[in-house]
C-alpha cells in the first residue's frame, strides 16, 4: 500500500483515533496530578513482560490490540501489560505520564505529536527497530517517523481518512446527489433540514471534533500551505484568510446538530445510524458505531466538498496512529521485540481483521480482504495531492488544547463573536509560541 505521506514537522486517528485525532495534550508542564489517572502499569524489570500504556479505550481497538498482543506472545513468548485508560484522559495527561514512571511502550500519533514528545526527550529514538522495519514502509510513511533530529521514534499501525459520512438509502430515498462544491453542499443541507432531517451530525462533548471541521473548512478555503503555516504558529489567526474560513463554517453552522458541546462523537453517530442526521464529518472510526451488518453496508462517505477551486479537494486529513518506546522503558530488549512486531504486516493484518474502520500503513500488508470502504479510504489518502494529520497533531499540543479546543466551542455557541475569539487566539498564540 503506497501513501504518499508528508515527512514535514508540522504538519490523525485517534486524534485520535481513536483513533482520531482525538482530544490534546493538556498545557505542557501544567503539572496534572497523574499517577492515580494515567500512570504506568509499573511492571518491573521482568524481562518476559512488557508494559504498554494504550488509548485505546473505545471496544473496537481494546479487542483489536488484545489480539495482536497475544499473537505476540504466542510468537515471542513475552507478555504484554497492557495499562488501557480513557481515550481522552490520556491524552490530557499524557506530559505528566511521560514525565512520570510510563509503560515501556505507549500509543501515539505521528507527525508533529510525535515529534514535539521526541523532542523533550520523552520518547527514545528506535533506530534499530526501523533497521528491522523499514522495507515495510514507503518513504513518506518513514519520514512521518522521524523526530526533528532525523532519528526514528515511531511505529505506525495504520492510518483513515476524514470525510463526510452518509447512508445511501437517505440519499436514494430523497434523491440528494454528493455535492462537490460548497454551493452544492449548503443547498443539500437546506434540502435536509426540509425534509426533517438534521443536515449535519455534530458531537463535540470531548472538544477535538470541532477541530476536524476546521481543519476542512481552512484548508478548503485557504489552501494547504496556508493550513500549515497557521498550525505552525507561522501565519496569523487575525489574517483575513481564517476569517473566511470562520465565514463559512458560520454559513453552516445552523445545519448541524444542535446542543453539539454536550454530545459526544458516539451519540452523534448514533443520529446518522438511526437516519435522523443526513451527513456526519468525522474519521472512518465512525464505523465502529454501526454494529449491525445492513447498515454497515449502507455507509458511505464522500470528500469534503470544494470551496476555493484553486485548491479543489486536493487535501485530505488523515492521522496516523502507532507506538513510541518510552524515554526509559524498564524493558528495553523487550519493548524492542514487540515495536518490531507491531510494524510487520502480520500486526497490521490482526489489527484490520478486528477494526476493518481503517487502512494499513504498510505497503507489505494484505488489502484482499478491505471492505469496500476500506477500499475507498485507501484510494482517497493514496491519490491525495497533500495529507494533514489533524489539528491537535499538526499543531502543539499545548495550543491546541488550552486554547484551540475552548475557542472554538465558543465560537459554536456563538459564532458572532468571531473577531474577538481570534484576536484572542493569536494573543495566547503568540505567547505559547514563543515559550519554546
Amino acid at each position: 500500500m503506497h501513501l504518499h505521506l508528508p515527512g514535514h514537522s508540522a504538519p490523525t486517528p485517534s486524534r485520535r483515533t481513536l483513533l482520531r485525532g482525538i482530544g490534546g495534550a493538556a498545557a505542557l508542564g501544567a503539572g496534572i496530578p497523574l499517577l492515580s489517572a494515567c500512570g504506568g502499569s509499573g511492571s518491573a524489570a521482568d524481562p518476559k513482560t512488557v508494559s504498554v500504556g494504550s488509548n485505546a479505550s473505545d471496544a473496537v481497538p481494546k479487542k483489536a490490540f488484545a489480539e495482536i498482543y497475544a499473537a505476540f506472545k504466542k510468537q515471542s513468548g513475552v507478555t504484554v501489560d497492557v495499562n488501557t485508560k480513557d481515550h481522552n484522559t490520556f491524552q490530557e495527561q499524557i506530559n505528566s505520564y511521560l514525565q512520570g514512571t510510563p509503560d515501556d511502550v505507549f500509543n501515539w500519533f505521528a507527525g508533529y505529536r510525535m515529534q514535539f514528545f521526541a523532542s523533550k526527550k520523552l520518547a527514545s529514538p528506535i533506530d534499530d527497530v526501523w533497521e528491522k522495519i523499514g522495507g515495510n514502509f514507503p518513504d513518506a510513511m518513514k519520514a512521518l517517523s522521524k523526530g526533528e533530529d532525523g532519528k526514528y521514534y515511531f511505529v505506525p499501525l495504520y492510518t483513515y481518512p476524514w470525510a463526510i459520512f452518509y447512508r445511501k438509502s437517505v440519499f436514494r430515498q430523497h434523491g440528494y446527489e454528493v455535492p462537490t462544491t460548497w454551493e452544492k453542499f449548503v443547498a443539500l443541507c437546506k434540502q435536509m433540514k426540509k425534509d426533517g432531517l438534521v443536515p449535519i451530525a455534530f458531537g463535540d462533548k470531548d472538544a477535538w471534533p470541532a477541530l476536524g471541521t476546521f481543519d476542512q473548512i481552512n484548508f478548503r478555503t485557504n489552501g494547504y500551505d496556508f493550513h500549515v503555516d497557521l498550525m505552525a504558529g507561522k501565519a496569523a489567526w487575525t489574517d483575513a484568510k481564517v476569517r473566511t474560513a470562520f465565514d463559512h463554517w458560520a454559513e453552516i453552522l445552523p445545519y448541524h446538530q444542535e446542543g453539539a458541546v454536550g454530545r459526544t462523537w458516539q451519540d452523534a453517530a448514533q443520529s446518522l445510524a438511526a437516519k435522523k442526521s443526513g451527513m456526519y464529518l468525522l474519521g472512518t472510526f465512525v464505523g465502529q458505531q454501526f454494529t449491525n451488518e445492513a447498515d454497515r453496508e449502507d455507509l458511505d462517505f464522500f470528500a469534503f466538498p470544494e470551496i476555493d477551486p484553486a485548491y479543489g479537494q486536493d487535501t485530505v486529513e488523515a492521522p496516523t496512529d502507532g507506538f513510541l518506546l518510552s524515554k526509559a522503558p524498564k524493558n528495553r530488549a523487550g519493548a524492542i521485540k514487540l515495536l518490531e512486531y507491531l510494524g510487520s504486516p502480520a500486526a497490521e493484518q490482526i489489527y484490520l481483521t478486528s477494526d476493518p474502520n481503517v487502512v494499513a500503513a504498510s505497503t507489505k500488508a494484505d488489502t484482499s480482504s478491505y471492505s469496500a470502504l476500506q477500499k475507498k479510504a485507501y484510494e482517497m489518502i493514496s491519490g491525495a495531492k497533500h495529507l494533514t494529520q489533524f489539528m491537535d497533531r499538526d499543531s502543539r499540543p499545548d495550543f491546541t488544547a488550552t486554547v484551540m479546543q475552548p475557542a472554538l466551542q465558543k465560537f459554536i455557541r456563538d459564532p458572532k463573536g468571531i473577531d474577538g475569539l481570534l484576536s484572542s487566539i493569536e494573543r495566547q498564540k503568540k505567547t505559547i509560541f514563543a515559550s519554546s
